[in-house]
């Protein structure tokens, strides 16, 4: 077996560009960059990566197969330990915490509020609007309930989400245009096995069992995967109109405008420099659209919201104060790991917090000492930051990380390496400890 700590390896140098690994060498410009640099050519209209459709979705089969597997054992295990707790495994994925909230705002709009006895109010205008629309919709065009058109969204956005992890792995870890099978870091990827691996990884993940619940991280995840592929196949119209929507999904949404943004900038400078009396005024024109595009989605929902309340630009931030929600760095968050230890059976979750973020962070320096692509770093930096840094509702931190999910790319590329017999091996095992602990949060205390 290859060793799994060959994911934290330095980069080994290669001729592809970061941004877009599928550049041909004869690139006059590719060959300016190795693993080193983050900022490199963004594909041309030559060498884009393939559109969605029924090759990719082919190629894509065993790791949406693989997904659907370890969801539905998922299932399975909460449907059983919540009958032996004479519970309903389906009322806990539909309608409770936040997806009573989004229900809600499906079934009889925004200006819902609770004043509890401390003087917080929590309003239902801080949640994104996209969820509750699909809801509404579907309720309108079938027989479900809203709370069974959230479910119904969840799983076929779970399903998007997973086959857009696919498309951008298999594209970063992907075959050369002649055909060659080569990879980032030298991984040979032409089955697809780093990016069966990557979604694998996703399914697994101890909180996994929010992919299937009626929240918005299913949804979020997919349009931010697909605009991300879109910035990697240079379709930046597209990545623009998918970062807006995932905008008025999520406020973490900035983390796929900031990716857009930052990758658009760096392209024009790359331009620049290559050819700086003859600009392209087409890809110009392309990416200065998508830039301008990407953050409509979240400007218009929160100047709305503004306006609703009385407050201008800034009074979404007045609705999440009410729920104790913002931003301030992580003090609150580290004040929360720090009073745990002030007893002993208490210290052993703070010392388990310390590794955890810890290991969060570890991640993250490998996919960029890796060479990973310059829009995945900076999203995955923003969700992380957005998540780790937010001043309330701790619980909700491995939930807030589950969209982040190139953090995984570096332990995929280590299971696409090793012996197939042993990653399945890996991720059974996990596969079955995530369904088990699925299952029991779900009963407990679960996803605030």
């Amino acid at each position: 077996m290859a060793d799994l700590s060959e994911a934290y390896g330095t980069g080994v140098a290669y001729t592809t560009s970061p941004l877009s690994p599928h550049l041909s060498h004869q690139d006059p410009t590719a060959a300016r960059f190795s693993t080193r640099s983050i900022i490199g050519p963004v594909t041309d209209l030559e060498t884009r990566g393939a559109r969605p459709g029924a090759a990719t979705l082919r190629r894509a089969a065993p790791a949406l197969l693989g997904y659907a597997a370890v969801r539905a054992l998922g299932l399975l295990t909460l449907a059983l330990w919540s009958a032996a707790r004479d519970k309903s495994g389906y009322t806990l994925l539909t309608a409770r915490w936040d997806s009573l909230w989004y229900t809600r705002v499906a079934e009889l709009g925004y200006g819902y509020e609770v004043r509890l006895p401390n003087g917080d109010v929590h309003s239902n205008l801080a949640f994104f609007p996209l969820l509750p629309w699909l809801e509404r919709l579907l309720a309108a065009v079938t027989p479900l309930s809203y709370a069974d058109a959230g479910f119904v969204v969840a799983l076929l956005t779970s399903l998007a989400a997973a086959w857009g992890i696919f498309a951008v792995t298999d594209h970063v870890y992907g075959r050369t245009e002649n055909g060659a099978e080569r990879g980032l870091g030298g991984v040979a990827a032409g089955d697809g096995r780093a990016g069966v691996c990557a979604v694998l990884l996703w399914a697994v993940l101890p909180v996994g069992i929010v992919q299937s619940m009626a929240y918005s991280e299913s949804l979020f995840t997919a349009l931010a995967a697909w605009s991300l592929y879109a910035v990697l196949t240079g379709r930046w119209v597209t990545a623009g109109a998918l970062a807006s929507l995932a905008g008025l999904t999520r406020p973490v949404g900035l983390a796929v405008v900031a990716a857009v943004w930052v990758a658009a900038i760096a392209s024009f400078a790359r331009d620049r420099r290559a050819a700086p009396a003859a600009p392209d005024g087409t890809w110009f024109t392309t990416r200065a659209l998508g830039m301008l595009l990407a953050p409509l989605g979240a400007a218009a929902y929160v100047l709305w919201v503004g306006r609703r309340t009385g407050k201008g630009p800034l009074g979404y931030l007045d609705v999440q104060a009410g729920w104790r929600n913002g931003f301030d760095g992580g003090y609150a968050f580290a004040r929360f790991v720090a009073d745990k230890f002030t007893s002993f059976p208490s210290a052993l979750a703070g010392l388990g917090l310390i590794v955890g973020v810890g290991l969060i962070v570890r991640l993250y320096v490998v996919c960029v000492r890796q060479g990973q692509p310059l829009p995945l770093l900076v999203y995955a930096g923003v969700v992380t930051a957005l998540a780790l840094c937010a001043s309330s509702y701790f619980g909700s931190k491995p939930r807030l990380l589950l969209p982040a999910f190139p953090l995984l790319l570096p332990l995929a590329r280590a299971l696409a390496r090793a012996r197939p017999r042993r990653s399945a091996l890996v991720l059974g095992t996990v596969a079955v400890a995530s369904a088990v602990y699925g299952a029991f949060w779900l009963n407990g205390s679960g996803p605030p």
